[in-house]
């Protein structure tokens, strides 16, 4: 029986190669997909959204967070993917409980590169893997994004505000930008309007989710801080970890360009 080990290092022992897949993280269905488990991927939150056709016609087993786990279970899987952070422990625990359940736990660029090969390895598609992850590092290492000397507060949530703050994986890719973190709290703490006057960013950058931050909501912040530039992000970019990543080097390039004259 092939053995697998988690990035949390647990242990996951499985009879053959998964031919029942029910993923809980929209960046890890997408990378399913992208390595051609069109068959095997029976199940997907609501939030996962890429590619669109799969999104339209596999089953929907709730929300990241609000696991449906009695319809996982009928869908009998030999496989379940998950995230320690995008997912609710109590809910993961249970669904250990009939299936193998895989967790990824990433922090940085090097952590998903190592989640795509690890999954690719699990899922019997460990070439196809390795060359994502070969590609999105080749991306990464062109990037030609130099240090700004500006500091950046990236909000990922409004009523209340909450931020990206260090040991995160949207921190590390602030700093792929050149820009460094405003805010030197771990995770994703709550911030006031007057915290982030006396944070004094340079930037102030509004991601399009979880929160979907929108040009309305500019003007709010100018209000607290009128010396920033404020600016729409694209969220999935900063923040999904598979093979989305392929996309991202160009994207931080083309914003690190921007930011220069601020």
């Amino acid at each position: 029986m092939p053995v697998f080990y988690d990035q949390l290092n647990r242990e996951i022992k499985l009879a053959g190669a998964p031919k029942r897949i029910i993923s809980v993280v929209p960046s890890q269905t997408e990378l399913l997909f992208y390595l051609g488990l069109d068959k095997e991927v029976v199940g997907i939150t609501k939030f996962c959204l890429y590619p669109e056709d799969k999104f339209k016609s596999t089953t929907k087993i709730g929300g990241t967070k609000q696991l449906d786990i009695a319809k996982i279970k009928a869908l009998k899987p030999d496989l379940v993917i998950a995230n320690k952070e995008e997912n609710e422990r109590g809910q993961i625990e249970e669904l250990a409980t009939f299936c193998p359940v895989w967790i990824s736990d990433i922090y940085n660029l090097d952590g998903a590169v190592d989640m795509i090969e690890r999954v690719g390895a699990l899922v019997g598609r460990e070439g196809e893997a390795k060359d994502l992850s070969q590609e999105i590092q080749q991306r990464f290492n062109t990037l030609s994004a130099t240090p700004l000397n500006l500091r950046a507060a990236y909000f990922i949530w409004r009523k209340p505000y909450m931020v990206a703050g260090k040991n995160t994986f949207i921190d590390s890719m602030l700093q792929k930008c050149g820009l460094t973190n405003a805010f030197d709290t771990e995770r994703y703490p709550e911030v006031s309007a007057a915290m982030l006057a006396d944070a004094n960013p340079d930037v102030i950058l509004l991601s399009s989710e979880p929160y979907p931050f929108k040009e309305k909501h500019i003007a709010e912040f100018k209000a607290i801080l009128p010396s920033a530039t404020v600016k729409l992000v694209d969220g999935e970019l900063f923040s999904w970890y598979g093979s989305r990543l392929l996309y991202a080097p160009e994207y931080f390039e083309k914003l690190s360009e921007e930011l220069k004259s601020v």
